[in-house]
């Protein structure tokens, strides 16, 4: 089974309403989708496609690769039809792999008999070819099929990311209530920010915004900070193609950028977290990181983009005490930051009326389970304060 070389439907997961963001990365890496959809991108390739895009996609949380697709009513036909695939070309038998499932069938209570189901397929396929079992548990570090059955159609992948992709590897200290990378991508590539002139990110909190934006400007991507993926588990890998693939994103990177990264918080702690991220990012150098009030973050004369994630109000602040936080994010926005496009991103829609400015738009993203917007807002020069004269 040279899956390695064989064409097969390919789906790329992503969080609810980052795949517009995820097929533009796509598209730009030269890959055609056959489909766009709420939670995903579809196109054709083989597992050594998936190297690079499991290396290159920030938007991401899974690549999946198609073996075969049929009918199943039941956990039974379930079994006989995934017995017959040749497990032993794919998975070693000495080897250790997990079992994932995405499942909606009436005989199925729980996802988790569903997935007993497939390791029994695949144990015993391999125990009949080769006389041994090879082991299986929960772990996602190695060799990861995964299991997609709504009503009688089912559909069995190699997950070849293994872990999520939403997650870059870097954030070493979450910090509290963190933005997902994978988030924290979308919504900057949402801005439509030229990753060429300044960016600020006051109420910065564990960095991620400003450290993916630092990315982003130098063409970093999330493969550089990880060397372990599903694919490194399915026998017939090549481990010179993935060097090859991660040289690539070495050579491009680029070290420095000639215009203003900003990231401020008023919590020392948080601040001291961010730097620890982005030093583990290798982006340290690139922000300037600061302790103050947002309202004294630094604005420099050549517009960009000022962008805030600030509490929602949901478990994390005092709702009064937050109309107070939002309405001042709106007077530092309108008062210093003329020229520039303001976004202030939050599950909150109340608190983001006491902004008091008038969006331009507002781009619709989860949080994990939280409805949110990003807000957009121009900022005209003629609200900038004046400048200061020494």
């Amino acid at each position: 089974m040279q899956v390695f070389h064989t064409e097969s439907k390919i789906i790329i997961t992503c969080n609810k309403r980052l795949s517009p963001y995820l097929q533009q990365e796509v598209e730009a890496l030269g890959f055609t989708p056959t489909r766009v959809f709420q939670t995903g991108v579809e196109l054709v390739g083989t597992v050594t496609d998936t190297i690079a895009l499991n290396l290159n996609l920030r938007c991401a949380s899974q690549v999946l690769y198609l073996l075969k697709s049929f009918t199943a009513e039941n956990p039974n036909q379930l079994y006989d039809e995934l017995v017959q695939i040749e497990w032993e070309k794919l998975i070693d038998f000495t080897g250790y792999f997990s079992v994932t499932s995405n499942v909606n069938n009436e005989h199925i209570l729980t996802p988790l008999f569903a997935n007993v189901k497939v390791k029994d397929a695949i144990v015993d396929r391999i125990k009949a070819q080769k006389g041994i079992r090879p082991n299986s548990g929960a772990e996602a570090n190695k060799t990861v099929i995964s299991l997609y059955w709504q009503d009688e159609k089912a559909d069995i992948y190699i997950d070849t990311s293994g872990e999520t992709l939403a997650k870059h590897s870097y954030r070493k200290i979450p910090g509290k209530a963190p933005m997902l990378e994978a988030l924290a991508a979308s919504t900057i590539i949402a801005t439509k920010w030229d990753m060429k002139s300044t960016f600020i990110n006051p109420m910065c909190g564990s960095g991620t915004l400003a450290i993916e934006a630092a990315l982003l400007a130098t063409d970093k991507h999330p493969g550089l900070f990880r060397m372990n993926y599903g694919f490194m588990h399915v026998m017939g890998y090549d481990e010179q193609v993935f060097f090859v693939e991660r040289r690539k994103l070495k050579d491009k990177s680029k070290k420095a950028v000639d215009f203003k990264i900003i990231a401020t918080d008023i919590s020392d702690d948080a601040v001291d977290i961010a730097r620890k991220n982005a030093n583990t990012a290798g982006v340290e150098h690139l922000i300037e990181f600061s302790v103050c009030d947002f309202a004294d973050t630094e604005v420099p004369a050549e517009p960009g983009v000022v962008m805030f994630n600030p509490e929602y109000g949901e478990r994390l602040g005092v709702h009064t005490k937050l109309e107070i936080t939002y309405a001042r994010i709106g007077d530092y926005l309108k008062k210093q930051c003329g020229g520039y496009r303001g976004y202030v991103f939050t599950g909150n829609p109340d608190l983001a009326k006491k902004i008091g400015l008038r969006p331009s738009r507002k781009i619709e993203f989860y949080n994990g389970k939280l409805d949110c917007r990003l807000f957009e807002y121009e900022l005209y020069e003629g609200s900038k304060r004046e400048p200061k004269v020494d």
